[in-house]
């Protein structure tokens, strides 16, 4: 056994070789950031009681059809505090579903951005007009701010880590989405957030990665950057958690909703720390992100893309950041932000379908 495949050791980050090893033999990934029309976040899509199999068969099959083969998917600590069994079984069904589509998951563990203040139970309807109005944060600002909880969510992450550890139908694991947000719409929820939000999640992320990492995945651990101008090892601009990310991550992953040229230049500044790259959010129309600009790029790079957003539905995520000032109530926007399908599966535009499908027939499916 060569060491680009040796088993990594407990607590230690893939050597490159392993990581670039890893990735050549996986097909490009290409596929959306996932939550079922239905459900308005996290919570509603898995708890038990609005856990919608039929309608996640529906649009999986629909995003297999256009020939993606790898779905960010978000999990949530209350749900597994809740019912640790049922959640895991629960993802165990999402994983067959997928799996029969040929779709491979990459699990987002925890997600700064949004509501900071998350309740298990019937989640609120949606806010007319507002993207994204019911998303919710994990840790919330509570259980951040108290360090007495972090032993739950050690338990949260150690668990549901070590349960799929092994697990094919999962490509990589997502620790923490944009973990230096300060929630999210456009400082709604600012107010609210733990004090000092962005040093504690400093002190927090490493110790995720370490707790992860002691399960010793064979799937790789990734958190993904998205704030700032310069990303180059030789950046001066890079926060603490940022340099978390980029010391602890085994593939780099990174968001981008900008105009191709500074994509281009994304891809090169994190190309220079010598890791495979995924790029987990792109796709905002109205920003310049496209899939017509920006997947020659990647493919050329052999960057993997997941888009945000898949079908239109309570998520809203058709409207635009700034519809958190000004909700489109009384007309939609001309050019959908995000999204690809609406709910009865037609494409927003066919000829974007028309990409995804020959950008699809390249990529491959998952084994």
């Amino acid at each position: 056994m060569n060491q680009a495949q040796a088993p990594a050791t407990p607590l230690q980050r893939w050597i490159p070789e392993r990581a670039h090893a890893w990735h050549q033999a996986q097909p490009w990934a290409l596929g959306a950031n996932f939550v079922p029309a239905t459900a308005i976040n996290q919570l509603a899509m898995w708890q038990a009681e609005s856990f919608d199999l039929a309608r996640i068969d529906l649009e999986l099959g629909w995003a297999a059809g256009l020939g993606m083969n790898t779905m960010r998917v978000f999990l949530h600590d209350l749900l597994w505090a809740q019912d640790p069994a049922g959640f895991k079984q629960r993802i165990d069904q999402f994983l067959d579903i997928a799996d029969r589509h040929r779709i491979r998951t990459m699990f987002v563990l925890f997600d700064s951005c949004w509501d900071p203040e998350p309740r298990l139970g019937p989640q609120r309807e949606p806010i007319p007009g507002v993207h994204n109005s019911g998303w919710v944060q994990s840790p919330s600002a509570a259980q951040l701010a108290d360090e007495a909880q972090w032993p739950a969510l050690r338990a949260y992450v150690e668990d549901v880590v070590a349960a799929f550890a092994h697990d094919a139908r999962i490509s990589h694991w997502d620790l923490w989405n944009e973990p230096d947000n300060q929630g999210g719409g456009m400082g709604y929820y600012q107010p609210r957030e733990a004090p000092d939000k962005i040093a504690r999640v400093a002190r927090l992320l490493p110790q995720v990665f370490e707790w992860a990492r002691g399960q010793q995945p064979t799937q790789p651990l990734t958190s993904g950057l998205w704030l700032g101008d310069d990303w180059s090892p030789a950046s001066s601009s890079l926060n603490a958690v940022q340099q978390v990310q980029l010391a602890q991550s085994d593939i780099v992953s990174f968001h981008d909703y900008s105009w191709p040229e500074r994509f281009e230049a994304r891809i090169a500044q994190l190309q220079a720390h010598g890791r495979p790259l995924i790029c987990t959010e792109y796709m905002a129309r109205s920003l310049g992100s496209t899939f017509d600009t920006a997947l020659p790029i990647a493919r050329r790079e052999n960057v993997g893309m997941l888009n945000w957003g898949f079908v239109d539905g309570k998520s809203q995520t058709r409207m635009p950041w700034d519809s958190w000032l000004k909700p489109y109530t009384l007309q939609a926007p001309i050019v959908w932000f995000h999204d690809v399908l609406h709910q009865d599966g037609r494409p927003y535009r066919e000829r974007e379908a028309e990409l995804l499908r020959q950008y699809g027939a390249q990529a491959g499916h998952g084994q």
